[in-house]
Parts: structure tokens; sequence; C-alpha cells
């Protein structure tokens, strides 16, 4: 299950001219996710224009030192399980943060600890009006997800979609398969609506 999760959330972020993009398809900065990608639950589509990920991710490092998995378990958190970025992209922003030298990393085990160094704290300052605006919208946005929605269920939809997805791709299903794949998903739905 973990590995749906590590590829459902696979998207291509960063790189320059996210923001151009971004105003190319949503026409502008002026609307209610102003900053943000549009979408949800398709597990494809991203949240954070480019740029803001880093500062997202720079401001929780700052906060506290952190393992990129709990990065992004802190991301989905603040979002209320409606968006987690993907490993395929915290880590290389990760990266990308010690190659400028705002982060560093210490070594413990297999694992990666995150820090911001003093550079880092001093760029996020700098940038304080651009980070209070991202967070502000995420507490906007966790407001919206949260409506009504568990985290832990969002998950799960996600997840089943994607194991779908996986499989029709592959192709090559005989008439067996499909009534099995079908009859799980009818099942699923007779058990969710007499819960």
């Amino acid at each position: 299950m973990l590995g749906y999760w590590k590829e459902m959330h696979r998207e291509h972020e960063g790189g320059c001219g996210g923001e151009e993009r971004h105003r190319h398809r949503h026409g502008g900065f002026g609307g209610r996710w102003e900053g943000f990608e549009h979408g949800f639950g398709g597990g494809r589509e991203r949240f954070f224009s480019s740029g803001h990920l880093r500062l997202v991710i720079l401001q929780l490092i700052a906060e506290k030192p952190s393992y990129g998995y709990e990065i992004i378990k802190a991301i989905e958190e603040r979002l209320s399980g409606g968006y987690a970025p993907s490993p395929g992209v915290v880590y290389p922003t990760l990266t990308m943060l010690e190659e400028e030298e705002l982060a560093v990393s210490s070594t413990e085990g297999n694992k990666k600890l995150y820090a911001a160094t003093e550079q880092g704290k001093e760029y996020l300052k700098a940038n304080s009006a651009t980070v209070k605006a991202i967070f502000g919208r995420m507490e906007q946005a966790r407001k919206v997800f949260g409506r009504g929605r568990s985290p832990q269920i969002m998950r799960a939809l996600m997840n089943l979609r994607y194991a779908l997805r996986m499989r029709v791709g592959r192709g090559d299903l005989s008439a067996e398969q499909v009534s099995r794949i079908a009859e799980a998903l009818d099942a699923a739905a007779r058990a969710i609506d007499q819960t």
C-alpha cells in the first residue's frame, strides 16, 4: 500500500517557469487559490506553483529539523489530507536547498535529517511576506479540504484510483478479470453504503 502512496503522487514540480505556466493555465494569480495549482483528488495535479513548495519546505525545517517523510506528513496534515507532495518532489527540493546552502543535512543511520542554515533563515526573513501568504492560503485550503473529509478516506480513495489505473493501464484484462474487478468495486460500494 505504501508503494501505491509513493507512486500515485508522482508529478513533476519545480524547475524554471512554473509561475509562468501557472499564469498561462489559470489567467493570473488573482483567484482564491492564488499561488496553488488547482485540482484535488487526482493525485497527479500539482498543488503548489513552482518555488512555493521550496519555501514551504524551508520554513518547515527552520521550525523543526525533519526527515523527508516528516516533511511530507507535515504538509499533508496542514492540508487536512487533501494533498501530500511526492517523495520524488520533496527529496530533490531538499537537495537543491542544500546545494544553495539554505539547508544542511546530517545522516542518522540510512536517513537524513534536514535543518535550515543561518543563510536559509535569513532567506526566509527576506521572503517573509511570501511565506506568510503561502501558509495563509494553505490554512484556507485546509479548511476547505477538511470539510466532511477524512484524510484516511481520501488516501484510501486515491490508492484505489491508482491501483485501478495501473491495472487497467497494463491491459490484457480477461473477461473474468474485468468481472472480478467490477465485483470488488461493487462490494466496496455496498459496504460503504451500509456503514
